[in-house]
């Protein structure tokens, strides 16, 4: 009856209450001396260590999108101010319609997307590109509301930082395109290493997700086809920003195995492996042990997620993006230090923070006929329209208004519990 009643106990514990590691075990490897650090202990679990102190990331992807615009560069939210008051409109004006009417009522007070994140519990945001970067508001972010940033650079995916032509994509063979890379990936570190909101570095997004020689490219590399090229490459520039900035770690993003092999042979000097990953709402599965096998270096989900609209009732189901977010957070934590999984795990960014409009067919309809793409979702269909924490109800109000999903509180009580 005592075993019982501790088993019942503790499966509805937090999953961050359970602890199963000595975090004062020998450590048998270490990545990095300064502010942040990697390390890995003797029972092969890894952790972050931030001044010292064990930091999981409880992240989201930061990049609203005014609704009737695309989003043609990073960061575009950060010049956004369209009332006039000399600062960005979602981070410090936007306001919760607590009725869902689209209008704001009495009461319903400005109190922007950082105190938002604050109160969900956010520690994390992503930046994917350093370009329409304010220093001054990211400094607040971390000043004022405790978010660090995982600082981020394409490195050629879309063609970002390349300088290759859409239709040719990025050449991970051609030496004037890696010096191209070089030089903006130089230019991020040198321009931000020495802030407080920095928490590491995330080269890439994807780039190894393509066709064939034949195909067009997904994001516009040739990476998949040049694996060696390209890790050589992605090496190279790891050990550029680990001599320019000893303080913070460097991460390879990725949405699929393929590299870690070559990752295994060519990038020593990459810290961190990070996952796009959508695998269905119990979280990712063997991924974890995965890339232990392959490529023994600590993991972070760099996109996770799912839409809430079911296209075929036509409806919005909210509790099942809830349950889907919450099955993929407690699955990290299960695999991070002392949770008892494969303890490689440093956390995750919940993909996205505001439903973006742009993604399928006009900027100015929020599409309920198609699907991005076919995933684990409770119609099949991955409709990244809908995928994120917060609505933009019928779209009159953007970019100010958020209609909190339930999703929002989920996080609230798995993070600040």
């Amino acid at each position: 009856m005592i075993k019982k009643t501790i088993a019942t106990l503790l499966l509805f514990l937090p999953l961050s209450s359970l602890v199963f590691s000595n975090p004062d075990s020998p450590a048998v490897q270490k990545r990095g001396a300064g502010k942040v650090r990697l390390v890995q202990h003797d029972d092969g679990q890894w952790q972050m260590l931030l001044d010292g102190e064990p930091y999981f990331i409880k992240g989201v992807v930061y990049e609203p999108v005014k609704i009737g615009e695309r989003l043609r560069a990073s960061n575009a939210w950060m010049n956004y101010d369209f009332n006039g008051n000399g600062r960005p409109d979602t981070a410090y004006d936007a306001w919760v319609d607590a009725n869902a009417n689209n209008v704001r009522d009495e009461g319903e007070e400005a109190v922007g997307d950082f105190e938002l994140l604050k109160n969900m519990g956010c520690n994390t945001i992503r930046v994917y590109h350093p370009v329409n970067i304010k220093k001054e508001v990211l400094r607040d972010l971390f000043g004022r509301y405790g978010i660090r940033v995982m600082m981020g650079n394409f490195l050629g995916a879309y063609t970002w930082g390349s300088g290759a032509a859409w239709e040719k994509g990025t050449d991970y063979t051609d030496p004037a395109q890696r010096q191209k890379m070089m030089e903006d990936v130089r230019k991020m570190v040198l321009e931000h290493k020495d802030e407080p909101y920095v928490l590491f570095w995330m080269l890439g997004n994807e780039n190894e997700m393509m066709g064939s020689e034949e195909n067009s490219t997904l994001n516009n590399t040739n990476a998949r086809t040049h694996p060696q090229a390209y890790t050589e490459f992605v090496n190279e520039v790891a050990a550029m920003v680990h001599a320019l900035d000893p303080d913070h770690p460097v991460g390879i993003s990725n949405a699929s195995m393929f590299m870690m092999k070559y990752y295994a042979k060519n990038t020593p000097e990459i810290d961190i492996v990070g996952m796009n990953a959508y695998m269905g709402p119990h979280g990712f599965g063997t991924m974890w042990r995965g890339i232990r096998m392959d490529f023994d270096r600590p993991v972070v989900v760099t996109e996770y997620g799912v839409d809430c609209y079911h296209q075929a009732k036509k409806c919005i189901d909210e509790d099942f993006q809830a349950r889907y977010y919450r099955g993929c957070w407690r699955d990290i934590v299960k695999n991070g230090f002392g949770g008892g999984g494969a303890g490689n795990a440093l956390g995750g960014f919940a993909y996205n923070w505001l439903d973006s409009w742009w993604f399928c067919g006009s900027p100015e309809e929020h599409d309920t006929e198609k699907g991005a793409w076919r995933g684990p979702a409770n119609d099949t269909w991955m409709n990244d329209e809908w995928m994120a924490v917060c609505g933009q109800g019928d779209g009159t109000q953007s970019p100010f208004m958020r209609q909190l999903r339930k999703v929002y509180f989920m996080f609230q009580q798995e993070w600040l519990s």
